[in-house]
């Protein structure tokens, strides 16, 4: 971390499978400074956590005394550093109060893992999400409707009362980095590129014949050797034909709701374009500062409960 002058009243960290994102934070609740590291869940062992961190936070770390640090994400996984059980839906995204308190080796960390949510029927769990929603609700505490969360593995959450109601995982990205980059199909679609027009008539003709989506997935295969397919087209109807799987399956819980699309641009924009093209307008939020939002409100509620 450069340009570092001011040690941090405490560490706020995003550590997922692949990556951390670490931010180093002031008494008020100002970023001092933000470091990224590759050291993800999926890199480490247990007992490779802490050293990951004290690396990172060495300059913050007090002679006399604990640096508080609160985490959240696949740190609190069964493969992470300690397990942070899930709290089962219905209920409010988890704070400072479910946290896991990490027994650590060294006496100057005070460490704090939020829990993960989870959902008993269908079974579905997530981590990371819930903090993400936690910063949601803290700047929007009456919203009531639904929540879109799109990536590799999109959810939708009803949020009602301040709670998560229900929640749904849907497996599109993946599927979509395994048949564009695995399957035959590779050979057919662009690496970039977006057609508005070629996605949204996928969505809609997906979304009406849901039934058929194996059928209609290898018929962009064969227009590319038949008609001359457009790679960007190509790529486009991949994109909506599984994005209009997923508004199908997930139409109960969009259906006549608020929606907001936690980010903006991107993949964020592609669903904005599939629900509006359905006559569901949806309206999107920056949420690059979310999970630090979910994570300062969960520090405040310790300094709180402290005083």
């Amino acid at each position: 971390m450069s340009g570092q002058t001011e040690r941090a009243a405490w560490i706020a960290v995003d550590w997922g499978t692949s990556n951390l994102r670490l931010w180093r934070m002031g008494p008020s609740g100002e970023v001092l400074g933000e470091a990224r590291s590759d050291r993800g869940m999926g890199t480490l062992k247990p007992e490779g956590f802490e050293p990951v961190l004290l690396d990172l936070i060495a300059n913050d770390l007090l002679e006399n005394g604990r640096l508080t640090v609160i985490a959240c994400g696949m740190v609190g996984a069964r493969q992470g550093w300690q397990e942070a059980r899930y709290v089962a839906v219905p209920a409010t995204p988890p704070g400072i109060s479910q946290a896991l308190k990490v027994d650590t080796s060294d006496p100057r960390l005070s460490v704090h893992i939020l829990p993960g949510m989870s959902q008993a029927s269908p079974a579905d769990v997530m981590r990371g999400e819930e903090t993400q929603i936690a910063g949601f609700l803290s700047a929007e505490p009456a919203f009531d409707g639904v929540l879109c969360l799109p990536g590799t593995h999109c959810k939708w959450a009803h949020i009602s009362a301040g709670e998560v109601v229900s929640f749904r995982t849907f497996m599109t990205g993946e599927i979509f980095a395994l048949l564009s980059g695995q399957s035959v199909l590779r050979h057919s679609v662009a690496a970039s590129g977006f057609d508005t027009e070629a996605f949204t008539a996928a969505v809609s003709h997906v979304m009406s014949r849901p039934q058929a989506l194996a059928g209609d997935l290898f018929s962009i295969r064969a227009e590319t050797l038949l008609s001359g397919l457009d790679a960007v087209q190509a790529r486009s109807r991949l994109s909506g034909m599984l994005i209009g799987a997923e508004l199908a399956a997930a139409r109960p819980y969009w259906l006549g709701q608020e929606i907001v699309i936690l980010g903006e641009g991107g993949l964020a924009g592609a669903y904005r374009t599939a629900l509006a093209a359905q006559g569901a307008p949806a309206r999107t939020v920056d949420a690059a500062r979310l999970t630090l939002m979910g994570l300062t409100a969960a520090w405040r509620a310790l300094a709180e409960g402290a005083q």
